[in-house]
């Protein structure tokens, strides 16, 4: 094993092929490791994130590096039969690849049965091993911008299933009618590491043999949510303006790395939890992670429809209050602030930082989508963003404490043409890259582009890194806060909403105590960073 520095809090392992992942993997799952919190396996690889008040990174390593590796994996007994209409653009290539007709492609995809390694890319998009031998084939030499859902692909010895529409590079044999990713169903991931499948060609289905099909990956349905009319009822706020970008957020949802679904979450966590501190929201059920409003560059108008205590932290933004009786005053942040019905609260744009908090006493009454009410914008999973005229709910305040006084910003927020410094851990794959990138990362400024969001900011420099291996580097798992690099040499910092799995090589990751100042970094300032843990690879002999 390879024990690869990703954070202060996370280890990439690396082992020699898929059979030993999954070995790992499974004993790791049958006996945890003491402060494991979450693991991401891949191909050849598991991302560990540990807690570091739990445990430290020598003992870690030696209790994972004494297990075996070398164990028969035990495969679930689950299997899911998925019709396939074999109607591919990429169809033919793949014959010509193989030296085949079409018919035989079709033939072996079917012929086999697969296994789900591991999960990642997207929600419910399934790596599946197995198979027939000779479906060995390479991703295309461009990638689309556009494969529907549904659609069937083949790349290395891996097939895949795309749940959603999305950019990819697989080479696409069929499309199938079933939903991979679908929240209706209790499960919503249709597939689950260790499930066995086989692909079916529609061809050979009678209408009746389909529809059974189809029935069975329908599966358990959960049950209708309350309508809208209730929902407004019970109102205490009105949208009047949803700002930019306005989601609810909270410490987001882990453990559902088994669903290909990341944790998402606030994009600064300690403005989260210190709004909730001010309204009092530590008791009866609540948490200091429990979700507020998430304010990107401002633009909220909240009207009350009763009376309510909120807290606006975060961001340097203007926050007023515009009373039922016309008089309008400044309200200040990291502050409890009453409204009474027909109050309008108003979320100006942040003269520093780049997103605002919003919480209310009782805590924001919102279903959760697997066990947490933050949205998902990568993945699209989570209640949808806030749009004028939506009304909103509130819990209950009976038994909280009273409000907090002491609050305060955890750090200076940053503002636009201005040089923040982040603070970095080299790894992964910082050995993929020349010499000089290493000096080129830490040594210019790079400018935050327009085109950075809760997935990642994507940096501008003069100089772009230049990588020493070329090779493809097989999906694995990617932190947040990893500066992940692709082709063109222009990193890209992945924050709250970043990808469960990537296939460009991470550079460094920015220290998990520097996370927070990253998610409020504002479009046109600039980043520097700063190395505080070397490249410190250790390597054990497997058990």
């Amino acid at each position: 094993m390879r024990f690869l520095p990703v954070n202060l809090n996370a280890v990439l392992v690396e082992l020699d092929d898929l059979a030993q992942t999954l070995a790992l993997l499974q004993s790791l799952q049958t006996e945890a490791v003491a402060g494991v919190e979450e693991l991401i396996p891949a191909a050849r690889t598991i991302l560990v994130y540990f807690n570091p008040t739990l445990t430290q990174l020598p003992q870690l390593i030696d209790a994972i590096g004494a297990r075996s590796v070398g164990a028969q994996v035990e495969r679930s007994s689950h299997r899911v039969q998925i019709p396939v209409h074999y109607d591919g653009e990429d169809l033919q290539e793949v014959a010509d690849l193989l030296g085949v007709a079409p018919a035989d492609v079709v033939r072996m995809h079917t012929g086999g049965e697969y296994s789900v390694a591991f999960t990642g890319f997207a929600p419910g998009f399934a790596y599946l091993s197995g198979g027939d031998a000779r479906l060995d084939v390479p991703r295309r030499k461009t990638p689309r911008t556009r494969i529907p859902a549904g659609a069937v692909g083949l790349a290395g010895t891996f097939s895949g299933v795309y749940p959603q529409a999305s950019p990819g590079g697989w080479q696409i044999i069929g499309t199938t009618p079933v939903k991979m990713w679908d929240l209706e169903r209790v499960a919503p991931s249709l597939l689950r590491p260790g499930y066995g499948v086989q692909f079916v060609d529609v061809a050979t289905l009678s209408p009746e043999a389909l529809a059974a099909l189809m029935t069975a990956c329908a599966g358990e349905r959960v049950a209708p949510a309350a309508s809208d009319d209730a929902a407004a009822a019970g109102a205490v706020f009105r949208v009047e303006a949803p700002g930019l970008q306005t989601l609810f957020q909270d410490g987001g949802r882990l453990g559902h790395a088994g669903q290909g679904v990341g944790a998402s979450g606030a994009m600064d966590r300690g403005a989260l939890r210190a709004a909730n501190r001010v309204v009092g929201n530590v008791a009866q059920g609540l948490g200091v992670d429990t979700a507020c409003l998430e304010v990107a560059y401002g633009g909220l108008t909240l009207e009350a429809l009763q009376p309510a205590v909120v807290a606006v932290t975060g961001a340097d933004a203007l926050i007023e209050v515009l009373t039922a009786q016309g008089r309008r005053y400044a309200a200040n942040t990291y502050a409890a602030l009453a409204l009474d019905a027909g109050d309008r609260l108003i979320v100006g744009t942040p003269q520093a930082g780049s997103r605002n908090y919003v919480a209310v006493r009782g805590g924001w009454s919102v279903a959760p989508v697997l066990g947490s009410a933050s949205t998902d914008t990568l993945a699209r999973v989570g209640p949808a963003a806030l749009a004028a005229g939506d009304a909103l709910r509130v819990g209950s305040a009976a038994g909280l404490p009273p409000v907090a006084l002491a609050e305060q910003a955890a750090f200076g927020m940053p503002r636009a043409n201005e040089e923040i410094c982040l603070d970095v851990v080299l790894g992964p794959r910082t050995d993929w890259f020349a010499e000089q990138a290493l000096a080129t990362l830490c040594g210019q400024a790079w400018a935050v582009t327009p085109q950075s969001n809760r997935v990642g900011i994507r940096l501008q420099g003069d100089v772009a890194l230049t990588r020493a291996q070329a090779k493809e580097l097989p999906s694995e798992g990617t932190a947040r806060g990893a500066i992940q690099v692709p082709a063109s040499g222009q990193p890209v910092l992945f924050l709250a909403d970043h990808p469960l799995t990537g296939g460009y090589p991470v550079i460094a990751s920015v220290a998990s105590y520097h996370l927070d100042l990253a998610g409020q970094i504002p479009v046109n300032a600039r980043v520097k960073f700063r190395v505080v843990r070397a490249f410190d690879v250790v390597e054990t002999a497997p058990a």
